[in-house]
């Protein structure tokens, strides 16, 4: 079948300009009315006792001080934030699923433990799916916390901490869709779930364990994972003539050769650039330690590999290979900057 080629794009009529205008100053409309709801989150926390920040701290002392994990519920627009900040806690620290309240009915209460947190999302704190969960939480004794707009709702009335959300209007023009309520929600979440982090001194190396997968994985790998060990490194003594130096590096292919004591603590380097100025002179008497660099810059084999290829690119001349030490300034290793190319980082 014949198709016609796509028509150029028409020039601009001065009623598009205008209409595109009023997007643009819709769209700004609904971000400054989001932002807006922030900021009332925010002044929320800095309440005295009572408000937002006394209940976020509840929240948070009781998820932590019980080791407890969180199962997360909520409905509609409120589901789908849910399930984020469940996704968030658990990739930061805090065991955390997601049960939806409607699947809670027909078994899936069985996935609810004794010492759990429930976090229980509903902006007005009516939602009919969440009764039979919100039972369980009551009868079972599980520390429920509510995140709602609503004080005087019955999902806040049954919970032991209630987040209430500061009244904010949604973005949306007629009022109905969930637009900056679940924009605070999301937030309120986050917050919760960065702030168990810190409170658990959770770090990047935990972090690393649960992203082990792609881009982010991959920047959270270190030294230890990636640099060549043994044999593979170019060494040699202080003693070693310039001769056999030029054999070692061209051997190992780094660009440079660690000198190392006899108990192989590292003493100094040899560049390709420190071996052509020495070419000039005596090549079986000129000694690894007469050209050598006494004060390398070196990384240790537990560095995030992302952080060693700062170190290699910030200085006046980037480094293209460098030696890991252990604590007792022992070569352990070599990391060559194609070793960070090859991971994905470089």
């Amino acid at each position: 079948m014949n198709s016609s080629p796509p028509s150029p794009p028409s020039a601009t009529t001065g009623d598009d300009t205008a209409q595109h205008a009023r997007m643009l100053g819709e769209a700004r409309a609904v971000l400054r009315a989001e932002s807006a709801g922030l900021q009332a989150m925010i002044a929320a926390m800095e309440e005295g006792d009572g408000g937002l920040g006394a209940a976020f701290i509840a929240a948070v002392e009781g998820i932590w001080s019980g080791n407890r994990r969180v199962v997360v519920t909520g409905m509609g627009k409120s589901g789908h934030i849910g399930r984020k900040i469940q996704a968030t806690l658990a990739s930061t620290g805090t065991p955390a699923i997601f049960v939806h309240p409607a699947e809670a009915s027909h078994g899936d209460l069985g996935m609810l433990q004794k010492g759990d947190a429930v976090l229980a999302i509903s902006n007005s704190g009516e939602t009919a799916e969440m009764a039979d969960i919100i039972s369980h939480a009551r009868r079972f004794g599980l520390l429920l916390i509510a995140m709602t707009a609503r004080a005087g709702s019955t999902l806040a009335q049954a919970a032991d901490i209630v987040l209430l959300l500061p009244h904010a209007p949604e973005a949306c023009p007629i009022g109905l869709a969930p637009t900056t309520s679940s924009t605070m929600q999301l937030a309120l979440g986050d917050a919760l779930a960065i702030v168990l982090l810190q409170r658990r001194g959770f770090s990047a190396s935990d972090f690393g364990i649960f992203h082990p997968g792609g881009r982010l994985g991959t920047r959270l790998r270190r030294v230890c994972e990636l640099m060549h060990t043994g044999e593979s490194m170019p060494l040699g003594p202080p003693d070693m003539e310039l001769r056999r130096v030029i054999v070692e590096m061209t051997r190992k292919a780094f660009g440079c050769m660690g000198v190392v004591d006899a108990h192989g603590r590292l003493l100094g380097l040899i560049t390709d650039h420190d071996l052509r100025l020495a070419l000039g002179r005596d090549l079986d008497h000129t000694l690894a330690a007469d050209i050598m660099n006494p004060t390398p810059q070196t990384i240790s084999p537990d560095l995030l590999a992302a952080e060693a290829l700062r170190v290699m690119n910030d200085r006046p001349r980037p480094i293209s290979s460098i030696f890991a030490l252990d604590e007792g300034g022992h070569a352990v290793g070599i990391l060559h900057l194609h070793d960070l190319l090859r991971a994905g980082i470089a």
